[in-house]
């Protein structure tokens, strides 16, 4: 990858046609609690301390370089993982990363101010800086083609596209993707929306394509049991398992932002909302007479819904002295399907997350970070607030019969995180490069809430010693740098 990329900038670098840009984060975390050098679970508590290791390199061609009326031709492509040796459990190999991202731009070409772009289609309104989200974002799985209109106050985009490999992967099945987008600007000001349709259609003879097996009950499916609960109901008759229905799968995502700032000491403040329905899952496997059976769960998935409403203000506080960045985060998850198990797709997550950053010196920098969340499971306990709470469901997993994980259906989380910053190119609570050494410490109802390899099952609870822990602490060396 990087021997191709070196080929292609010494090419034409002289000309000035082509340009490298990029992000990297590397942290040292020792985790002397039995963690995995994160200080939670996820960004719902910021992003800070709380991901791991990244990097990516962009890299932007000028094929035919912009000169005034006349064609011009960009290749973009971007390369990215999550591994860095010694940094994490990857240790930094290749196959960690993907080129997830290329496309080619073109402009001057038959409509004026309309750019031209075909392969990968994704666009977004802004970004949540403290939790590292774009909640606003169209087309993230879909390659095809958009024409984008670029004027002085507004931008408009159409496009169409597939995202089939991007959702199904190896199991791909065609899913044509269609959508726009808009957004308008004025001083201080900037107000945008979007949609995106995607339909899968139902192809007779694909494996891959949209089913539901009929007869089967949800509960036995989420237990793992409709083989068993089959052969009970038919013993001897494991050859005339249920064939599947032909279906036809529909999801969408709707987006809004307001942007604003620029007057008294906020700079700028980005609002952002999204509703989906999520594109229904393919099959599931079980083992029935001793061979494979898939389990095609259409029906089961076709009605998973989220809410998703961020803000993100950057404040001026003390000019020259103390900035802050306040962001907030709310979303509700439904599943209309489900009525019986704990899961992602049924809850509801809150979090707020402040930080300040004072200048002592124009490039040595005090960061002060706190933030409170409160993640609340709709169907039932999904969380383990003791170390004995193991014995509270079943073998120590899921029942059914009780649908639970744990001993609570809420997961409270406070973080507090703080140290000495170093940017070389100077004030900013976002100015890269920047150098950290932060303490952080976390404090949670749930007991162990943070990544780690303790006792999860009643075999493991006999050999080793469990631990109750509500408190983690951390200690990061840790870089961070755009370019």
């Amino acid at each position: 990858m990087l021997t191709a990329l070196s080929l292609l900038l010494m090419s034409d670098a002289s000309a000035g046609r082509a340009d490298v840009g990029g992000y990297f984060r590397v942290a040292a975390r020792p985790d002397l609690q039995g963690g995995s050098g994160r200080l939670g679970y996820w960004n719902l508590y910021g992003r800070l301390m709380n991901e791991g290791s990244y990097g990516m390199v962009e890299l932007r061609y000028d094929v035919l370089e912009p000169s005034g009326d006349a064609p011009w031709t960009t290749l973009h492509a971007r390369f990215e993982g999550g591994s860095i040796a010694g940094a994490d459990d990857g240790n930094g190999f290749l196959g960690n990363f993907r080129m997830s991202q290329v496309f080619i731009e073109s402009g001057n070409v038959g409509i004026d101010k309309v750019t031209w772009r075909f392969g990968s289609l994704e666009y977004f309104f802004g970004d949540m800086g403290l939790y590292d989200m774009r909640p606003a974002t169209l087309f993230f799985n879909t390659v095809g083609a958009r024409a984008e209109y670029r004027g002085e106050h507004a931008e408009v985009l159409v496009g169409i596209g597939d995202a089939g490999y991007g959702i199904r992967g190896f199991k791909y099945s065609a899913i044509p993707t269609v959508g726009a987008a808009a957004r308008v600007r004025v001083p201080h000001f900037e107000i945008g929306a979007g949609a995106e349709v995607r339909y899968e259609p139902g192809v007779l003879g694909s494996v891959n394509a949209p089913y539901h097996t009929p007869n089967v009950e949800y509960e036995d499916w989420v237990r793992g049991e409709v083989a068993e609960r089959y052969l009970q109901e038919r013993p001897g008759l494991e050859d005339f398992f249920w064939d599947p229905e032909p279906r036809r799968s529909l999801s969408y995502n709707a987006v809004g932002y307001l942007g604003f700032g620029g007057f008294g000491p906020i700079r700028w403040n980005n609002l952002f909302v999204r509703y989906s329905l999520a594109h229904p899952d393919t099959f599931t496997e079980e083992q029935l007479g001793g061979k494979t059976i898939q389990i095609y769960v259409h029906d089961f998935t076709d009605d998973r819904r989220s809410f998703t409403l961020g803000n993100e203000m950057q404040l001026n506080l003390v000019p020259k002295k103390l900035d802050a960045a306040w962001g907030v985060l709310y979303g509700d998850h439904s599943d209309g399907d489900n009525a019986v198990k704990p899961s992602d797709h049924d809850r509801w997550y809150a979090s707020t997350v402040l930080r300040l950053q004072a200048y002592a010196t124009p490039t040595i920098h005090v960061l002060a970070e706190g933030s409170l969340a409160r993640e609340y499971s709709k169907n039932g306990n999904n969380f383990r607030e003791h170390h004995d709470s193991i014995f509270e469901n079943t073998g120590g997993q899921p029942d059914v019969r009780g649908l639970e994980y744990g001993d609570t259906d809420t997961r409270d989380t406070m973080q507090l995180k703080g140290g000495l910053v170093i940017n070389p190119l100077g004030p900013g609570v976002f100015s890269r490069p920047s150098l950290r050494a932060l303490y952080g410490v976390q404090l949670s109802n749930v007991n162990n809430a943070f990544g780690n390899a303790f006792v999860v099952e009643l075999d493991q609870y006999d050999d080793f010693e469990t631990v109750e822990q509500h408190v983690h602490h951390l200690l990061a060396l840790e870089a961070e740098v755009w370019f």
